[in-house]
């Protein structure tokens, strides 16, 4: 059989045999054209013919059973889809089947007993119980820092030396805005004389 009618599709039933199957491999020949027998030590030409009409027959019934698996396959393809099941649905049962079955195997229900005789043990009641507690100083301490920090800000606000700096700021401002001062120049959306601007456009 040539190469270019081989049969190439890797899903084919029929890969791998064929013209290349080893009970169609021609002989290799000699140099004086005559075919010389190498059969391996202790093998008679006779038990060699035997063993060869045996492979044909397996590989005969190799190629059978593909055929029929095949078959069956897209046998149960059709079923499927006559009952509506579809690869995702299949692809959840299998997770779910492969989500119980890890949950009742051993190691599974080992490692659960563990960890309950873990979570039931004094030293983690003791260590919870510690962490607790550290969490509620952790909370009244921020809690306590916090109440410093605005007291601190609000004296400093009151301080002689905050009210030198909000005046500073409130004379860049001044000059900046240029003259408008505690609202001069802004105007309520309710105000019945809306100042006009003198803009060109």
């Amino acid at each position: 059989m040539d190469s270019a009618s081989q049969d190439i599709n890797l899903n084919s039933p029929n890969k791998g045999l064929g013209s290349d199957s080893l009970s169609e491999v021609p002989p290799e020949r000699g140099a004086s054209g005559v075919t010389p027998v190498t059969l391996p030590p202790g093998l008679t030409e006779e038990e060699a013919e035997e063993l060869r009409l045996e492979l044909t027959k397996v590989e005969e019934e190799i190629q059978t059973l593909r055929q029929v698996l095949l078959a069956k396959e897209r046998h149960s393809s059709e079923l499927k889809r006559k009952l509506g099941l579809s690869p995702l649905s299949e692809l959840k049962q299998n997770i779910t089947k492969g989500w119980q079955d890890v949950q009742t195997s051993n190691a599974y229900l080992s490692a659960s007993a563990t960890l309950d005789d873990i979570a039931h043990s004094e030293v983690y009641k003791k260590t919870q119980e510690t962490l607790s507690q550290a969490g509620q100083k952790t909370s009244a301490a921020f809690s306590t820092m916090g109440s410093a920090i605005t007291r601190k800000l609000g004296d400093m606000r009151n301080s002689p030396t905050f009210k030198s700096f909000e005046d500073k700021v409130g004379n860049i401002k001044s000059k900046v805005v240029g003259g408008r001062t505690n609202g001069d120049g802004i105007q309520s959306p309710t105000d019945p004389n809306p100042v006009q601007d003198k803009a060109p456009f």
